[in-house]
Order: structure tokens, then C-alpha cells, then sequence
């Protein structure tokens, strides 16, 4: 079956792609109490997860800590209410605080709201245009080094709190920042920084040998109780901000001109493609635990709509929270209703707890961040990626770099610019190396196509093999539509062939795709037989290590691999 036979027809606009899942789940499967008790007891758990992060991220963020809640409560409510994933958690997120804090540095907390709201809209037309789809095509040494840059700034904008210098708002440029911190050395506080080591230590043990416990919030919570106790000189939410109020605020629109709109179009551009990736990968992950299916556009009429909502009530940038994902996945949900509850579940902390998060010290917020920001970083992926072809390691690196010594919509277009370049280059080198090979195949007449087809082929399958004929370059803006194959072939069978000689090239996000699918079959006990692989992409996958996996075997010829998924079938059936 070769993977261009596999893309799905579809009409031109159904609007039934955009019914949230709260609706279409409950709808199809209904609403038991057993169902709602392990929704509320996962929207408590995440509830308790989001509290902390949702205040360090908007203290981070150059703003006070209740836009974070209040961003957790109205954003976080749309998008489990409207989204199209299952299990998707939304609120203010570590990715946003490098471009909230510029919008803010530059045009004041007015100009994020309006940003915000213009944001909300440009993913509302992207989602009713069907650009979800289009999402996908981003190429993962693009997402990876930009999140890998986002997370040292993260990082270094926290030396403030975690040290208690004594000094002026840190510049947003990064050199200058470093500057900056340096200059005000001396003034470090020693309280400070044993408050902070020692959150950070606990953090990191809760981690290790406790992990169920919610490390962030007893780090929080215990850091606010030996301050108060010792009565110890650590700058606390209180004593810089004056509080966290215990209401909602009512829904305000910001002033708007043209002239206004056209700043901030730049900035709200960033917003909603960094809303719109994240979520989407979020949605990803996601999939990938539960093996269910999101909507993507729906998705983004959901953030969207979150967005201005946020916007409308004072809160900050909003999208997809993947740690939050993951935590609501492994905590039980069972259905959308899960993340509404977690939003309602923070509204109660806020308005409960609003007098007591003044003694929160920002220490022990800053050492949340910090282990926010080496779980963003992904060292390991990466490292990973520098093993990768010369062109993909050129990308991640220049987007990391721009990312944190420039600016982070100049480091996604110059990623993406980069990314086309280095493909149209290997296009031409694979072009020259072997003839007749597209990136777009077209029609031809039966007469004309040498030896059998694929679907010839397929009649000699023995039954529990599987044959997938992979045709054209293996890249980034396939690898999404490898994914959507791969998922028509199960339930898994006993062997599974990917024929590879019309592939003349694979990047690192083809690798990728790749990588999943292989370590899915590997979950489902499956053999994939690999054939006729050319030496480049199996040079490309020999590095990356995706053929170092015990259920994966390489042929040279179709025939032999054939041979062998035969013995292996007949093998299963005589055990």
C-alpha cells in the first residue's frame, strides 16, 4: 500500500469536525457517576498541579500572579468546554513567558490584553480555514530549538528571585540581562537562596522517590510556612504585589485603534502560532498515551475562543499544557468534563486562598520555574537531534540560537526559511542521485509502470503481514501523513514490511514519525521488516538509532523480507 493511497477524501467544509468533544464523547459513550468521580478526582489533581504554575508563569511573565489564575480558570474552562481533543488541559504556559514579557516590557499590560484578543482571533480564522492541518508541517528541529531557547530564558529570568538580588526589572535582551544580574551581585540574599535551594531540593526528592505527591504545591506551601514562621527577610507575593485578589474580575474590553492593532499585529502573530503548536502537540502527546484521535482545528476554534475570553477578563496568553496533559491522563479522565473541573477547582483555590498566597515567597515560585524550564528544555531529544543529517543540526541550532540572543518570531522564520532551503538542497542531491523520484507523484498509465504494483504485491502477503510502499522523501511535511497511514493499519499484525526504495531521502522529523510508529509496533509485539533502504536514509536512521530496536530488521531486497515475515507468521502459528 503506498502512502499516497492512504489521505483520506474529505468534503471541502463539514462542520461536524468542530462539535467539541465534550459534546461528541458523552454523546457516544454517555455519563455515568463512576465517570464524573474519576474526572473530578483528575481535575483535582491537575487543579493542584496548575495553582503554582499558573502564578509562577504570570509573575515570569512581567505581570501579577492572579492573570496566571485567572488565565487557568476562563482559558483553561473553553478549552477542555470546546476543544477536539479528549484529554487537553489548557492555561498560561512556560512557552508564553518570553513573548508576554516582551509585549509587556514594550507596550504595556493594555497591549497584551489587545494582542491576546487579536491572537484569539487570527486561531479562530486558522481553525474554520482547516489550517490545523497545515500545523503539522513545521519541522521538529524548529519546535525543538526554539523550546530548547525558550527554556534558558526561562531559566535566566529567575536568577532574580532565586537569588533576591536587589534591583530594578531585569532588561528583557538576554545579554543585557546577564549584565544586569552580574552588576547587582553583591546584593544577593542568603535567606533567599537557602529558601530557594531548599524548595528546589524538594521538589527534585518528591520527584524521585514520591512522584505521585504534588511536589510543586507542598514546595510552595512549605516555603510560605518557614518563612512566615522564621519571619525571614524573602521577598513574598504580598510584599511585592499586595496580594492576590479573591474575585473574578468583570469582562473588559481594551481600547482600540488602528494604529494600535498595527504594533501589536507582530506580537499577536507569535501569540497564536505558539498557541497553535503547542496545543496541537500537546494534543499529540496526548494521542500518543490514550491512543485517541483529536480534532485538530477544532482545537484551534477552541484556543481561539480561549484566548479572547482570557483577554476579555484581564487574564494572559493562553494554549495547551502538556505536563498538565499528561498529569490529567495518568490522574484517570475520562472525558473533557475532567479539565472544566480543574478550572473550577482553581476558581476555589482563588477565592478560598487568595489572603494566604500573599505569604508565597517568590523563591520558591522561581524554583518551580526552574524545573519547568529544564522539563522544556528537552535535553535529551536535543542531543538526539544532534546526531541528526548536517542540515536539520544547522536549523536547530540557528532557531535555539535566535531564539535566545535575538528574537523568537525572528528564530521560527528564520527555522522555517532554513527548513525549506536545506530540503529543496537535499531534493536537488536526491533529484541527481536518483532519477525519477518526486516529492509529488503523479498518474501513470498501467503500461507504462515497470513490474507489479502495489497492490499486486499485496496479494502474496501470507495473512497476519502487513506491506506499507513508501514513495518520495520521508521529510518533515510527510511525516504527518506517515503518522495518519501507519494508524489505518491496526489492530497490529503479526509482521509489518516498509518497502523503502522510492524513499531518496529522510530528515530528522521523518526519523521521528518513523521512531513512534516502530516503537508502537514494538508495544503491540509486531516485527517490522524494513527493505530497500538506500545508504544515505539508512545512514540517517543508523545515527539516530531508530534501527537499534529489537523488533525492527533491515533487507536489502522485498523478497527476502517477504521470506521472513512468511517464517514468522508460520512460526507464531505453530508456538
Amino acid at each position: 500500500m503506498a502512502l499516497n493511497e492512504m489521505e483520506p477524501k474529505t468534503p471541502a467544509f463539514d462542520w461536524r469536525i468542530y462539535i467539541p468533544k465534550s459534546i461528541t464523547v458523552i454523546a457516544q459513550e454517555g455519563y455515568s457517576f463512576a465517570g464524573f468521580r474519576a474526572d473530578a478526582l483528575a481535575g483535582l489533581t491537575v487543579a493542584i498541579v496548575a495553582l503554582p504554575l499558573a502564578m509562577a508563569i504570570a509573575i515570569a511573565s512581567g505581570t501579577t500572579p492572579d492573570k496566571g489564575l485567572i488565565t487557568a480558570v476562563i482559558a483553561g474552562f473553553v478549552i477542555s468546554a470546546l476543544g477536539g481533543s479528549r484529554f487537553q488541559i489548557g492555561g498560561p504556559t512556560g512557552a508564553f513567558i518570553v513573548v508576554v514579557y516582551g509585549v509587556i516590557h514594550t507596550h504595556g499590560y493594555d497591549g497584551l490584553v489587545l494582542a491576546t484578543i487579536m491572537a484569539g482571533g487570527m486561531l479562530l480564522i486558522a481553525g474554520i480555514l482547516r489550517f490545523g492541518d497545515w500545523i503539522k508541517y513545521i519541522p521538529e528541529p524548529v519546535v525543538t530549538g526554539f523550546t530548547a531557547g525558550i527554556a534558558v530564558i526561562i531559566f535566566t529570568s529567575q536568577i532574580r528571585d532565586l537569588f533576591g538580588l536587589n534591583m530594578e526589572a531585569a532588561p528583557a535582551e538576554f545579554v543585557a540581562k546577564l549584565e544586569a544580574f552580574w552588576a547587582a551581585r553583591h546584593t544577593i540574599s542568603l535567606p533567599t537562596v537557602a529558601v530557594a535551594g531548599g524548595a528546589l531540593a524538594l521538589i527534585l526528592a518528591l520527584r524521585r522517590f514520591a512522584p505521585k505527591l504534588p511536589g510543586f504545591l507542598i514546595a510552595v506551601g512549605g516555603g510560605a510556612a518557614i518563612v512566615a514562621l522564621l519571619q525571614l527577610d524573602v521577598e513574598t507575593i504580598g510584599s511585592r504585589f499586595g496580594g492576590v485578589p479573591s474575585a473574578l474580575p468583570a469582562p473588559q474590553f481594551p481600547a482600540v485603534t488602528w494604529e494600535r492593532v498595527r504594533e501589536l499585529f507582530q506580537p499577536a502573530f507569535t501569540i497564536a502560532f505558539l498557541a497553535g503548536v503547542e496545543s496541537l502537540l500537546s494534543a499529540m502527546v496526548a494521542d500518543g498515551m490514550t491512543g485517541r484521535r483529536h480534532r485538530s482545528n477544532c482545537e484551534l476554534v477552541a484556543q481561539g475562543v480561549a484566548n479572547i475570553a482570557s483577554g476579555l477578563f484581564g487574564g494572559i496568553s493562553a494554549t495547551g499544557a502538556i505536563a498538565r496533559t499528561a498529569t490529567n491522563i495518568r490522574a484517570g479522565a475520562k472525558t473533557p468534563i475532567a479539565g472544566m473541573l480543574h478550572a473550577l477547582f482553581v476558581l476555589v483555590f482563588m477565592l478560598a486562598l487568595g489572603p494566604l498566597m500573599a505569604f508565597v515567597p517568590l523563591a520558591t515560585l522561581a524554583a518551580v520555574l526552574v524545573v519547568v524550564a529544564w522539563n522544556m528544555s528537552e535535553q535529551e531529544r536535543f542531543r538526539h537531534m544532534l546526531g541528526g543529517p548536517m542540515g536539520d543540526r544547522v536549523v536547530l541550532l540557528a532557531t535555539f540560537a535566535l531564539t535566545v540572543l535575538v528574537d523568537l518570531t525572528v528564530a521560527i522564520e528564520v527555522g522555517i526559511v532554513l527548513a525549506s532551503i536545506i530540503f529543496m538542497h537535499r531534493m536537488a542531491e536526491a533529484t541527481a542521485i536518483e532519477k525519477g523520484v518526486s516529492l509529488i507523484e503523479r498518474d501513470q498509465d498501467d503500461f507504462s509502470v515497470p513490474g507489479r504494483s502495489a497492490y499486486a504485491a499485496r496479494d502474496e502477503l501470507p495473512k497476519g503481514v502487513e506491506m506499507f510502499e513508501l514513495r518520495g522523501p520521508l521529510f518533515f511535511g510527510a511525516a504527518s501523513r506517515l503518522s495518519d497511514a501507519f494508524e489505518a493499519a491496526f489492530p497490529s499484525p503479526k509482521a509489518f514490511i516498509l518497502r523503502f526504495g522510492g524513499v531518496p531521502m529522510i530528515d530528522v522529523s521523518g526519523v521521528g514519525a518513523l521512531s513512534r510508529f516502530l516503537k508502537r509496533c514494538e508495544t503491540h509485539g509486531t516485527k517490522v521488516l524494513m527493505s530497500e533502504l538506500n545508504p544515505s536514509a539508512k545512514s540517517v536512521l543508523e545515527r539516530m538509532g531508530a534501527l537499534s530496536l529489537a523488533n525492527v530488521e533491515v533487507f536489502a531486497r522485498y523478497e527476502d523480507a517477504l521470506e521472513r515475515a512468511g517464517n514468522l507468521v508460520r512460526s507464531d502459528s505453530a508456538a
